[in-house]
């Protein structure tokens, strides 16, 4: 009879154990592609990448061009918002107060390449984002100098130089407050604006949520590179941030 009633209670401990597991929410994140301006070709190639990313790594993908999924209801539902590769003015003013209170209550931001093409004339995002596009020479292969290995999307790298072929943007308006993960040594190629800092991925904790963002991005084939996917679940992973619950009574941006 002890050994039957010790059984049972082991089954029952792992039913218990699989219902809790089944009952805890994968984290849900939000791919936003919408563009006013220069529209990528890799576009479509980037949202299979992020939800194969999913697939590996347990994570839940929505995707969208519909700039009326910013409202602080629908926000709630996701971990952090990927702006892949967007352009131009995408958000209306309501939009971006939507989207301000989701970050002040805790949400996170992944921008991938074009992102930084994005509001030049909303200036919180492009503190968040942490720097604005101006120029970029033709695609070309360059120096991607690892500043710093300990962060998830950068841990993976076994050397401090990552030589990669990408479109290579300069940028204007860089956020002081970044924290540079890789720099590109502008020494490599031709082109290059910025001169001896010239971050080309990076993350901070701003206005209460957390932040990534990867120059690379422009071409199909970069896409298709183990490293760069790893690098993006890493930033994906930073921003996710623990999946913990949003605060809106942090957020104080007003409708």
């Amino acid at each position: 009879m002890k050994k039957y009633l010790s059984l049972c209670l082991l089954v029952a401990t792992v039913i218990l154990f699989q219902s809790y597991t089944a009952a805890k929410k994968s984290a849900k994140v939000l791919v936003f592609s919408k563009t006013k301006g220069f529209r990528h070709n890799s576009i479509e190639t980037g949202k299979e990448v992020i939800q194969k990313l999913g697939t590996e790594h347990h994570f839940e993908v929505d995707t969208t061009e519909n700039a009326d999924a910013f409202t602080e209801d629908n926000l709630k539902k996701y971990a952090t918002v990927i702006f892949l590769n967007t352009t131009g003015d995408v958000l209306d003013d309501k939009q971006q107060v939507a989207f301000e209170r989701y970050i002040q209550a805790g949400g996170g931001y992944v921008g991938i390449h074009a992102a930084t093409d994005t509001e030049y004339d909303w200036p919180w995002y492009g503190k968040l984002a942490g720097a604005y596009f101006i120029s970029h020479p033709a695609v070309q292969e360059a120096r991607f100098i690892v500043k710093d290995k300990k962060h998830p999307a950068t841990k993976f790298l076994t050397d401090s130089v990552w030589m990669r072929k990408d479109e290579l943007y300069n940028f204007k308006n860089i956020n002081p407050d970044i924290k540079v993960l890789i720099n590109l040594d502008e020494k490599s190629y031709t082109g290059g604006k910025n001169g001896d800092f010239h971050p080309f991925a990076w993350y901070h904790n701003f206005d209460g949520g957390r932040a990534f963002y990867t120059c690379m991005g422009h071409t199909k084939e970069g896409w298709a590179d183990d490293k760069f996917q790893k690098h993006l679940w890493g930033g994906i992973e930073y921003a996710i941030g623990g999946q913990k619950k949003l605060d809106y009574s942090k957020a104080h941006s007003k409708f």
